[in-house]
């Protein structure tokens, strides 16, 4: 909804203005234009990117319309069933979570959390470095390195699409000006039209560089901030998921690890010390 609203107003201002300085909205129709840049900015996005990027570019888009992707209920489930996990461990030995964590979308703690089950990113996070816990062979410091050579190949995977969305919109402003020069042209060969005419073509043709970064400014460039930061916020959730493991592994009780991981989500997702708490009891009962 954040994106239409901002759509919205971009289109406002921009054809507001121009109305209110007697502007002509027929001038600014020339389809022929819009196929110059739009098309020669797509084939440039399919030359420059490999197939994964731009399937998740368009898998990337709608959930813009969502919002963000995760809020302060999707970080209360995140840290009880983190305390839950780490209670089993500390009660019954790490080989308790063994079966949890070999098939976790079986576990009944697994399922208390159905969006956390339903997002694979997470999960196989989760499962992976419990399942190295349970196997004992790597200390907290080996396997936060490996948590962070991990954390750090899903960032660059995560902000790809991002990324190719924002040099899209670098390259639209260029392509305006192509659409504008090709106008020109067409301008060229028409000196002998009356004034008027004329006039009508070198509108035309400059509405293709109003047309380039329009789209580079008000609509792509934006859209690619917006991927980015929705790529961020899934490192930030993940990063919670390490500093709870990481807190437990040093030898802290499940209280105290989420809580640690408390302390690394955002302020205005992050839930209050006795909200957590509250929320914990809550699945105890």
């Amino acid at each position: 909804m954040k994106v239409i609203i901002g759509f919205l107003i971009v289109i406002g201002s921009v054809i507001g203005g121009y109305i209110m300085g007697n502007g002509v909205l027929a001038a600014l129709f020339h389809p022929n234009e819009l196929i110059i840049i739009a098309g020669g900015a797509a084939g440039a996005f399919v030359i420059a990117n490999p197939p994964k990027v731009i399937k998740a570019v368009f898998k990337g888009l709608p959930g813009l319309l969502k919002g963000s992707k995760y809020s302060k209920q999707d970080y209360l489930d995140l840290l009880g069933l983190m305390y839950e996990l780490f209670s089993k461990a500390r009660k019954e030995g790490l080989m308790a979570l063994e079966s949890d964590v070999e098939e976790p979308q079986q576990s009944e703690l697994f399922k208390k959390y159905p969006k956390i089950v339903s997002d694979h990113h997470v999960l196989d996070f989760i499962a992976d470095y419990l399942r190295l816990m349970v196997g004992g062979s790597m200390n907290a410091i080996e396997l936060e390195n490996l948590m962070d050579l991990e954390l750090e190949t899903h960032h660059h995977e995560a902000v790809a699409p991002s990324e190719s969305v924002v040099n899209a919109s670098d390259g639209l402003p260029g392509f305006g000006i192509v659409a504008a020069v090709m106008g020109v042209v067409i301008t060229m060969g028409s000196l002998g039209e009356p004034p008027a005419v004329l006039g009508g073509k070198i509108g035309a043709a400059l509405v293709g560089t109003f047309v380039g970064i329009l789209l580079a400014y008000g609509f792509v460039g934006p859209l690619g901030k917006a991927l980015e930061y929705r790529a961020k916020e899934e490192g930030k959730y993940l990063e919670c998921v390490k500093v709870c493991i990481l807190a437990t592994l040093n030898g802290y009780t499940p209280q105290i690890a989420v809580e640690f991981g408390r302390k690394v989500i955002g302020s205005s997702e992050r839930p209050g010390f006795l909200e957590l708490e509250e929320f914990i009891k809550g699945k105890k009962k």
